[in-house]
């Protein structure tokens, strides 16, 4: 158990750390790019670009982006924080008095892990797997993801464990979406993406 202190004691000075790094105007990006309504016009470039390729068959893919962020999501949210009950700095009694917190409200009571960490880094990842035979600079997706879970630091509701541990569970989810997708257009014969 002295373990587990001991590394929560560690995240909690490490995001003191982050989140003191602060201005007017990082604090108005921050709340910009952690915002989810700022990223529509990226999904449905996405969206666009998959009809735009395969017409009908492009819904497969969309099919495959849905699962995984069903998966990352349910899990983070459902599964994780009921189970852990870490409390958000911006909730903690100990800390909670330090913390720059720049959106409304803190969120839910529980952080650990972060649902943004998993949706956005397992949507890269399936993207990623999707489309690096296709597109030279996918992987420049995993800095969009890296961006939008850095922010939930700097605005002061996620501790860098709860990013982290998010982050690879993302990665998980849409690798396991990708095997789905992958069987599923093995098994109705539909060539996409090869």
């Amino acid at each position: 158990m002295q373990l587990i202190e001991y590394f929560d004691q560690l995240d909690k000075q490490l995001f003191l750390f982050l989140n003191q790094f602060h201005s007017p105007v990082s604090d108005a990006f921050m709340v910009f790019v952690t915002s989810r309504a700022t990223w529509f016009p990226f999904y449905g470039i996405i969206i666009i670009y998959l009809f735009w390729k395969h017409k009908l068959y492009g819904l497969w893919p969309i099919l495959g982006i849905l699962l995984t962020i069903l998966l990352a999501d349910q899990f983070s949210a459902s599964v994780c924080k009921p189970f852990f009950e870490r409390l958000r700095p911006c909730h903690s009694p100990e800390i909670g008095h330090l913390v720059h917190t720049t959106v409304k409200g803190c969120g839910g009571q529980f952080g650990f892990v972060s649902s943004h960490a998993a949706n956005t880094f397992g949507l890269a990842t399936f993207l990623f797997l999707l489309l690096k035979n296709r597109m030279k600079y996918i992987w420049l997706i995993f800095l969009w993801s890296g961006l939008v879970s850095y922010s939930r630091i700097a605005v002061g509701v996620h501790y860098p464990g709860d990013i982290f541990f998010g982050a690879w569970s993302g990665v998980a989810c849409g690798y396991i979406a990708y095997l789905v997708f992958r069987y599923g257009v093995k098994h109705y014969q539909i060539t996409l993406f090869d």
